[in-house]
């Protein structure tokens, strides 16, 4: 770990030096006020359980980005990317890290094991939990708030944050490792245009990848979230649009009304336009204004000040 510690350090230092050469050329570029902390970071100190291999697509990871210097709020965010369990999508991982920190909230984005690499469910799940475990030793490491430690997916990425929402445990009280003693249930959960359901509104790249071809009759109702709703899920801010071609906006519906009747507190935002996989928007590809709802959204939970 030390050699490889160095070896980052020196790929570092080399980029530096280029900037430097290339000054006289171009200007520098600007600091980046959300810098990393470190990382990234192994969920598991040797192999990951269940790992096939020592390459990158077998070792999950957690990508920290802190707020600027002095504005961090206390909060955190574990950030869990879509793909249809076959990718991780860059803008809904480093998009929404750098967004949260931008406004206080520290980030981790997380590369969980994927299908496409021949991982199945248990795995990603078993990723999942471990971060938010780990987020929230950070916290307390870091002197953030422990208690306020949410999750957000999207896409694919959002049914892992809804499996997690629902399907978490206490920890282990008496284990040797004291990452998992802490909680994997978040605080709060945030999910954008989600699969949530295996039924008759499924996306079916996602339960493939997930499930595998033939998965049986219980384990795909175990997995699909709108059936595993309970008054102990997390509170819950859902938005999709009706136009989206890729996951039924039903998914999301599905999931609120589950909510409502477990007494679950629930934020919900349905937008007539917009395609599948926006994420926070781009000047081509604009976004509804979900993100400013959901700032809003975490001062009614006091999750920000």
């Amino acid at each position: 770990m030390q050699l490889r510690r160095l070896l980052s350090l020196a790929a570092l230092a080399g980029a530096a030096s280029v900037s430097l050469v290339a000054a006289d050329k171009a200007p520098a570029p600007k600091a980046n006020p959300y810098p990393l902390i470190m990382g990234p970071i192994r969920l598991w100190e040797g192999a990951a359980p269940g790992a096939k291999g020592e390459t990158a697509k077998d070792v999950p990871t957690l990508t920290p980005y802190r707020p600027a210097a002095g504005t961090a709020n206390g909060a955190t965010m574990l950030v869990l990317p879509g793909g249809g369990y076959g990718s991780l999508a860059e803008h809904e991982g480093t998009g929404y890290a750098e967004f949260f920190a931008k406004h206080g909230v520290t980030a981790y984005v997380l590369k969980y094991r994927l299908g496409s690499n021949g991982y199945r469910h248990p795995i990603m799940l078993g990723d999942a939990a471990r971060a938010l475990r780990l987020v929230r030793a950070f916290a307390k490491r870091d002197g953030l708030d422990p208690a306020r430690v949410g999750v957000i997916g999207s896409s694919a990425g959002g049914h892992l944050a809804s499996t997690l929402a629902t399907h978490f445990d206490a920890g282990q009280p008496g284990s040797a490792d004291p990452v998992e003693r802490e909680s994997s249930r978040p605080d709060l959960a945030i999910l954008c245009y989600a699969v949530i359901s295996f039924g008759d509104f499924a996306h079916a790249g996602s339960r493939r990848n997930l499930l595998g071809d033939n998965p049986p009759a219980d384990l795909v109702k175990h997995l699909s979230n709108e059936l595993q709703v309970t008054k102990e899920t997390p509170p819950t801010f859902l938005w999709h649009t009706i136009e989206d071609k890729a996951v039924p906006v039903e998914n999301s519906l599905l999931f609120a009304a589950a909510c409502q009747r477990a007494g679950v507190p629930f934020s919900l935002h349905v937008y007539e336009k917009g395609a599948h996989g926006l994420g926070l928007g781009r000047p081509e590809r604009p976004a509804p204004p979900w993100a400013e709802q959901l700032l809003y959204w975490f001062k009614e939970r006091k999750f920000t000040p």
